[in-house]
């Protein structure tokens, strides 16, 4: 007897599950996303510098679905409601019924409204729209340099939160830059960038060897530290901070948090302080043994009890464990707890240069680390794109 799995949200997470759950034949999977594309989030730092275009960061989710040869059905809607005892989401056009669920919603920039003007005055990285938006204030202000319109004016451009996103962009931005003076000369010298965080180092929780790595290679493309530096508000012109301190900047990323999807709001079940939600040790939620949480719109902790971060890996692991879960379900087998660990951390410093940790104990910087992160990102595209070649394709011998 088919059953018909609906995931919620076409990020790493969702696609990872359905990579895995299209393998069973009597599995049917509906897909559904409000937006008509896959967005490659860890690829942020290069398409916000000028350095990948947008086919480099998206990819079509009608033409990938459509390369599971009808297995997969895409819904280009938005979610706003769910009845679980119905098993029914009610989308903006229509609803859809379920036998399995899974949530993987991801989540958005935590612009915090303790600080004033932080939203109003600032980029994210989370969402496309926001990220092309920074992109094209980057890009002016290279133009503008080139055009000399602005030859002794200093330009600072902000970045706060020193995670791993914020040191990635600027890191990237720092180099762009730095590559851009052999065509605007010293005129690229008065683009400063400013990486600010209220921690007391850059890349908090992570080991030794990163930080030190990154906070080298980040000086050396000249990239301006404030750590300990609280940002107090935010108007058109500058960023003043607690310690009665202000920088006058153009503008500003902010990277220093997320929130998830406004869709958790509606779940009535635990959630953390930032909305995501507080899953069973299988990922089902509340009492529901047939709705699965993965990614970033959940809290997720390995077996010692701590969270494990909110990245694309996390994300994988966690779908390939609930895909897993859900065939054991439909075989009446036993399946174990979700158990999983960091395998690893690249960080894009910059060109073709990284830093890199495996297993907490491999520890790579340089070339060789940007070719190892580099093989392991063309490893992903390749199989979305061998799968949206597959589906342009049946696309065009019959529509879906």
């Amino acid at each position: 007897m088919k059953k018909n799995v609906v995931v919620i949200g076409g990020g790493y997470g969702g696609l990872r599950a359905i990579e895995f759950l299209a393998k069973r034949e009597e599995i049917e999977i509906t897909l559904i996303d409000k937006n008509p594309y896959h967005y490659m989030q860890t690829e942020a730092y290069g398409y916000i510098a000028g350095r990948f275009d947008l086919h480099d960061v998206v990819v079509d989710l009608e033409d990938w679905c459509s390369g599971f040869e009808k297995k997969v059905h895409f819904v280009y809607d938005e979610v706003i409601s769910m009845d679980f005892d119905a098993r029914m989401i009610q989308t903006c056009n229509g609803a859809v019924a379920y036998d399995y669920l899974i949530l993987a919603m991801g989540a958005k920039t935590n612009f915090f409204s303790f600080i004033d003007g932080l939203r109003e005055h600032s980029f994210g990285v989370k969402n496309l729209q926001r990220a092309h938006s920074f992109r094209v204030e980057f890009e002016r202000i290279i133009y503008e340099k080139l055009q000399n319109q602005s030859n002794e004016q200093e330009i600072n451009l902000a970045i706060g939160g020193a995670g791993l996103s914020g040191v990635e962009v600027a890191a990237e931005m720092a180099h762009i830059i730095q590559a851009y003076g052999k065509t605007i000369g010293l005129r690229a010298k008065n683009i400063k960038i400013y990486l600010i965080d209220a921690s007391a180092t850059i890349l908090p929780q992570m080991s030794a060897f990163l930080i030190q790595t990154t906070q080298k290679r980040l000086e050396s493309l000249g990239v301006e530290i404030l750590i300990n530096t609280f940002i107090d508000r935010i108007d058109e012109e500058y960023i003043y901070f607690k310690n009665e301190q202000k920088l006058k900047y153009c503008f500003m990323i902010f990277t220093g948090g997320i929130r998830a999807s406004s869709l958790n709001d509606t779940i009535d079940v635990p959630k953390n302080k930032i909305a995501q939600l507080m899953p069973n040790k299988d990922l089902t939620i509340g009492s529901m043994q047939n709705v699965f949480a993965i990614g970033d719109c959940v809290e997720i902790r390995d077996n010692k009890g701590d969270i494990l971060p909110p990245t694309a890996q996390t994300a994988e692991r966690s779908a390939e464990y609930v895909a897993k879960t859900i065939i054991a379900k439909m075989d009446n087998r036993k399946y174990k707890n979700f158990d999983a660990s960091v395998l690893g951390v690249f960080i894009a410093l910059g060109g073709r240069y990284c830093a890199g940790e495996l297993f907490g104990i491999i520890k790579v910087n340089g070339y060789i680390a940007y070719l190892l992160k580099k093989a392991i990102t063309q490893m992903y595209a390749l199989g979305l794109h061998l799968r949206i070649n597959t589906g342009y394709k049946n696309r065009i011998k019959k529509p879906y």
